[in-house]
């Protein structure tokens, strides 16, 4: 059975919510059974299928905003929250 299809916002809408310098505060939700990602109220939901163990959702969490953002996996940094459901990225810079 295939996968369905990611959910993924405008890479546009995404980097509006983050800050001046270009960090994203994402909510994870680990272990879901559907991926991607929702704008909710000013705030960004990012849904990934790996569980919390080894720094695995975090890297899922990181392959999935970089997709939405058409950028490879490693031009995004996690700056804050390896072990929390509040994480906080680094964007790179548009161009």
């Amino acid at each position: 059975m295939a996968r369905p299809k990611v959910d993924l916002p405008p890479a546009q809408a995404l980097r509006a919510l983050a800050d001046g310098e270009g960090r994203l505060a994402v909510r994870v939700t680990p272990g879901a059974r559907v991926e991607g990602i929702a704008l909710e109220a000013g705030r960004v939901q990012v849904k990934v299928r790996a569980k919390p163990e080894d720094g695995k959702a975090t890297q899922a969490v990181i392959d999935l905003v970089a997709a939405a953002l058409g950028v490879g996996a490693s031009r995004v940094t996690l700056l804050r929250g390896a072990t929390s459901r509040e994480k906080l990225l680094s964007l790179p810079p548009e161009g």
